[in-house]
């Protein structure tokens, strides 16, 4: 658990800002999420997706001003900023990269309840100042998030009393609660959203109108079609090579698609050879392989 002096400066985050008279329909038409869950006081997490359902691009929502910030990956900032401008056409939307000027701050969940105003709720946001800070929509574990100008950011860690530490533990604590913290890039194309445990991390809405992906993102659900998800791995010894096959005993049963710093797998967590006690092997390496406790079936 995080230490509740601990504050985390992801200065491999990056932060964009859409705004204009359009920008809550266009977003509407493109994420996973509803937008309408957006609002001064709830932030939320979604996806954009190729039409076929495949990841592309993951961030954070937060209302700002007249229009929305978005916290996602540094490495995935200009390419899903390419894409938002391709999907703008004539919309009436201004989309900002503001990366040089804001900065994301993350601490714990326990001094986020601290604020008067807080409530004990992913996505609930508060403003500090006039800086949101928002429980993390995706899970409460993971603590809080300040986005703010980093001009201000001292001022502001100093009067809240955090200490900065190093991002790394941040980032392996994310890797132990199963929710992949970098190297997104690594994932585009490989595998479904939903694959990706969107729906248990509340970054798919099931009940929105169209966006892109939806249909085979609402088929794979309506038809408990399921099978594989996005586990972190455990290096037991050894080295692991992106693309490469996971197996226990002879029988294939995921495949390694981050591997570097904090590894990923897509697994077939329904394959009776899965099993979260067993050791896994790859070509060079012994691994396990943990279901995350937030993924019940």
């Amino acid at each position: 658990i995080m230490n509740i002096k601990n504050v985390y400066i992801l200065d491999d985050r990056a932060i964009l800002y859409i705004n204009g008279e359009d920008a809550k329909v266009f977003l509407q038409n493109l994420i996973s999420n509803d937008i309408n869950k957006v609002s001064d006081v709830n932030s939320c997490f979604t996806s954009l997706l190729t039409p076929q359902g495949k990841f592309l691009y993951e961030f954070i929502i937060i209302k700002h001003k007249s229009g929305y910030l978005i916290d996602c990956e540094k490495s995935q900032a200009d390419g899903l900023y390419k894409q938002l401008s391709v999907y703008k056409l004539r919309s009436k939307v201004e989309i900002l990269n503001l990366s040089n000027e804001f900065v994301v701050a993350a601490f714990s969940q326990e001094k986020f309840l601290t604020f008067e105003e807080a409530q004990d709720i992913s996505g609930f946001t508060l403003k500090y100042r006039e800086d949101p800070i928002f429980l993390d929509p995706r899970n409460k574990q993971l603590g809080a998030r300040l986005i703010i100008n980093l001009e201000k950011l001292y001022l502001s860690l100093k009067k809240l009393d955090l200490h900065d530490a190093n991002r790394d533990e941040y980032y392996s604590f994310s890797h132990k609660l199963g929710i992949v913290p970098k190297d997104l890039n690594k994932l585009q194309n490989k595998l479904f959203g939903i694959e990706c445990n969107y729906e248990e991390l509340n970054g798919i809405d099931f009940k929105k109108g169209c966006y892109v992906g939806q249909e085979n993102t609402a088929r794979i659900k309506l038809k408990n079609k399921l099978s594989k998800r996005l586990f972190p791995i455990n290096i037991i010894k050894g080295e692991l090579t992106e693309g490469e096959s996971i197996y226990y005993n002879e029988n294939e049963i995921g495949k390694v698609l981050i591997d570097k710093d904090y590894p990923f797998a897509l697994i077939k967590y329904l394959d009776e050879n899965f099993n979260n006690n067993s050791d896994f092997n790859t070509k060079d390496a012994s691994i396990k392989i943990k279901r995350p406790s937030w993924i019940e079936n």
